[in-house]
């Protein structure tokens, strides 16, 4: 399989790559990115045919339907790395709340967070990639706080890879800055920005398309690439958990397959909802995908009003802080597979340019076939943290605003599966204070009270990071960003 661009080619780009220089090289023309020249056309065969598979089974047989360049030996060593879940049977264990809601947790790999179930494969799958071509590479990485942790900890030690994580200062729970400051590896660069996530995100894409920073490295002779969902790397490999989630409610005698359900994903940047997108124009039978935000709204309003706005708009820090994002990067992929590369290249440019683009009333039609939208404010989503516990379970503050917009978009009488994005201990302090009333609680105080009133353990990998030295310790301005990297380079 060939992949495109989403902005078109400029004549100096090739007009399609193989997957493996997509992953390598992950902004292609105009600062576009890379898609699927066509979608494999499973259909419900597909999933009578992996209705009792190991979801390292279905893994597999689906990224085989791509026709990647990645040979089958890198394949199953990325993928035996779900063997190291908490459940090796099972790395994406789907709970069930009530009779319609049903909770999918990402979140049972080494950094407790929903991105471990894409970055621990592709970072095999990348590194083997370096060393084949015995070429150097540096990886960039911004977080809103569990895009950092996974990526450091997938890379680390790795031949031929280095890596520079970008975060903002103060803009992550601390249990998420001590994932990534204390990571020690010589490899691994951490870099705190004053500013905030998009700050972060939009220095990434600064610099992956930067030709005076790429010929600093060229003279290095290290090359570039990005951990984050711009990299079409990442995205493949979300897409398998929805197709897994959907089979469990199937073997659970929940549904029987071509039932439709609602995929409820709690939303930044994108990338977990665009592999649900890809899954259902696959294979997958779903009503309407929800989109779930917090008090940082911009995709509620772009899928309910058809209008992007960022004028005049800055992040609201919020209760759930990696979905504290103002320019979502993969609302692109799905601009461009509805709408072409020509109208995708004229809305991204209008909203860099004027931080503002609209969509006409037959292209939000169109969106809102396949979304639906709603937000939750930190009292909102508090408040059913609080009551879901009551009711048997225990979630974070991302997969709560999932609560809200469940009652207001499944307007059907169908089942929900909501995607939980971290574990409980990623946000202690809000939850303990949703449980418990207690407010400004260390994180460790924060953990010991949930565990007490929860019977639930703290992971030792959570616990450990409080007795960890501090490593990195780099907090600097986002105009010495590329400074800093090539001094550490």
């Amino acid at each position: 399989m060939k992949f495109i661009e989403t902005r078109g080619n400029d004549s100096i780009n090739p007009l399609e790559v193989e997957f493996s220089e997509a992953i390598l090289s992950p902004i292609s023309s105009f600062g576009g990115l890379y898609v699927p020249e066509s979608l494999p056309k499973l259909g419900v065969e597909f999933l009578q045919k992996h209705k009792n598979s190991s979801y390292k089974t279905l893994a597999f047989d689906m990224l085989k339907k791509f026709e990647i360049d990645i040979s089958d030996d890198i394949l199953n060593k990325a993928l035996n790395l779900y063997d190291n879940f908490d459940d090796n049977s099972n790395p994406v264990p789907v709970v069930k709340v009530d009779e319609n809601t049903f909770v999918s947790e990402l979140y049972h790999g080494p950094t407790r967070a929903f991105k471990d179930m894409a970055l621990q494969p592709f970072g095999v799958v990348l590194s083997s990639i370096a060393q084949a071509k015995e070429q150097n590479y540096l990886i960039l990485a911004a977080t809103s706080g569990d895009t950092g942790p996974a990526a450091l900890e997938t890379f680390k030690n790795k031949d031929r890879v280095q890596v520079a994580c970008l975060y903002p200062d103060g803009g992550t729970s601390d249990v998420q800055r001590l994932q990534m400051v204390t990571e020690d590896a010589k490899n691994l660069k951490v870099i705190g920005i004053h500013g905030d996530f998009d700050d972060a995100q939009a220095a990434l894409k600064s610099l992956l398309s930067s030709k005076e920073f790429n010929d600093s490295l060229k003279e290095k002779n290290i090359s570039l690439s990005a951990a984050n969902s711009v990299n079409f790397g990442r995205i493949i490999f979300q897409i398998i958990y929805h197709i897994h989630s959907y089979l469990e409610l199937v073997r659970a005698n929940e549904i029987t397959i071509g039932e439709n359900v609602y995929l409820n994903v709690p939303s930044g940047n994108f990338g977990n909802a665009l592999g649900g997108f890809y899954a259902w124009k696959m294979c997958l039978p779903v009503e309407k995908i929800i989109i779930s935000s917090n008090n940082n709204n911009v995709l509620t309003k772009l899928i309910n009003n058809g209008v992007y706005d960022l004028r005049d708009l800055s992040v609201t820090p919020t209760t759930s802080p990696a979905m504290d994002i103002l320019k979502s990067s993969n609302i692109e992929r799905i601009i461009y597979d509805l709408f072409g590369d020509k109208r995708c290249k004229e809305l991204m440019y209008k909203l860099d340019s004027d931080k503002f683009y609209e969509l006409n009333s037959d292209e939000l039609k169109e969106l809102q076939k396949y979304f639906s939208a709603d937000f939750c404010n930190d009292d909102e989503g508090k408040n059913y943290i609080k009551t879901t516990f009551e009711k048997g379970y225990l979630m974070d503050p991302h997969t709560a605003t999932c609560f809200k917009s469940q009652k207001t978009c499944a307007t059907k009488n169908i089942k929900s599966i909501i995607y939980s994005t971290a574990e409980w201990t990623k946000f202690s302090p809000v939850i303990a204070n949703a449980l418990t009333g207690e407010v400004d609680t260390k994180d460790i105080d924060a953990l010991k009270s949930i565990s007490e009133v929860s019977k639930m353990k703290i992971p030792s990998m959570i616990e450990e990071l409080f007795t960890k030295d501090i490593a990195q310790k780099t907090i600097i301005d986002k105009e010495n960003i590329s400074k800093e990297i090539l001094d550490f380079l």
